[in-house]
């Protein structure tokens, strides 16, 4: 199978949120090198700073009027091969804790609610804060504070849930986030100050995410919105048919159990949470299965 054919079948399929998000970063990263290397060879290098400025964010706001698309598409834009690789591999890995936890959906809201953060913290330090006013019109690319967001929503969601370090072992992940947001506190003082300033408003935005997820409201459902605009836009659907038949009243059933069905379509039943609740007594939380952690997650909204 072509490459080409693998990047279709990553982004034809619906539950496939961590992957897709991956492979737009690394197709970005891929077409600027190339880019860059047709550009080099033709003599024509001097254009390359142009075409990136259509990524990169830039801290001066009459230059980001000029082009607003860059609040979101800087979270996508790398140009070093380390700062990539291990912005992809943190993303993997705490992203695939918050997807089986949260879902596809929840997980995107908080990488695009992070980047959306930290630009905004970005741009506020750099234009108000006068110890950072000498650098008005910074630039800054990376997904590193989407990530950011993703590994602070993780630990608040899990705090003790633990990864295993190479040469360190088991960590919980409460630690880890901690480490992550103390060595950006640490490099406001370096070379890239806005960099770790926006990370910081990343890490913010997934503190913030998960709790206001877990007082009952989503704060990524106008990031859900635009996405299933998109969606529907650039998918052929076919006419919806419109009945005028009256549908029946709806009423309250039992199942042949003798279990109450839930009140709320999509509300798991009592005797499921109890039956996951004695599972997790059992075998502990990671022996759960995706499905087990959504319904204990929706159960615990009621």
């Amino acid at each position: 199978m072509s490459i080409v054919q693998d990047i279709r079948t990553a982004f034809s399929r619906r539950d496939n949120a961590l992957i897709q998000l991956i492979w737009l970063n690394v197709l970005v990263f891929a077409s600027l090198i190339l880019l860059k290397f047709i550009l080099k060879f033709s003599s024509a290098i001097g254009y390359y700073p142009l075409i990136l400025s259509q990524f990169q964010i830039s801290s001066a706001f009459p230059i980001l009027i000029r082009h607003p698309w860059t609040i979101l598409t800087y979270a996508f834009t790398h140009e070093e091969f380390f700062h990539i690789l291990f912005n992809m591999l943190n993303l993997y890995w705490f992203g695939q804790l918050v997807r089986e936890y949260l879902g596809d959906r929840r997980l995107v809201s908080i990488y695009v609610l992070g980047a959306l953060a930290g630009a905004l913290v970005f741009l506020l330090t750099y234009n108000f804060v006068p110890a950072f006013q000498d650098g008005l019109g910074t630039p800054m690319v990376g997904a590193s504070a989407a990530v950011t967001a993703i590994i602070v929503a993780g630990a608040t969601l899990l705090p003790d849930y633990t990864f295993m370090l190479i040469l360190i072992g088991p960590v919980k992940i409460k630690w880890i986030a901690a480490v992550v947001v103390l060595i950006s506190l640490a490099g406001v003082n370096g070379g890239n100050p806005g960099g770790e300033i926006a990370h910081l408003g990343g890490a913010l935005l997934g503190f913030f995410f998960v709790k206001q997820l877990q007082a009952g409201r989503d704060l990524g459902r106008p990031v859900q919105a635009v996405g299933n605009w998109f969606s529907n836009l650039f998918s052929s659907r076919p006419a919806m048919r419109v009945s005028t038949t009256r549908r029946p009243e709806p009423v309250t059933a039992t199942s042949a159990s003798g279990a109450k069905k839930p009140a709320v379509p999509g509300q798991p039943l009592q005797d499921e949470i109890d039956n996951i609740l004695d599972k997790i007594s059992r075998s502990g939380y990671e022996s759960l299965s995706k499905d087990e952690k959504q319904k204990l997650f929706r159960a615990s909204q009621q």
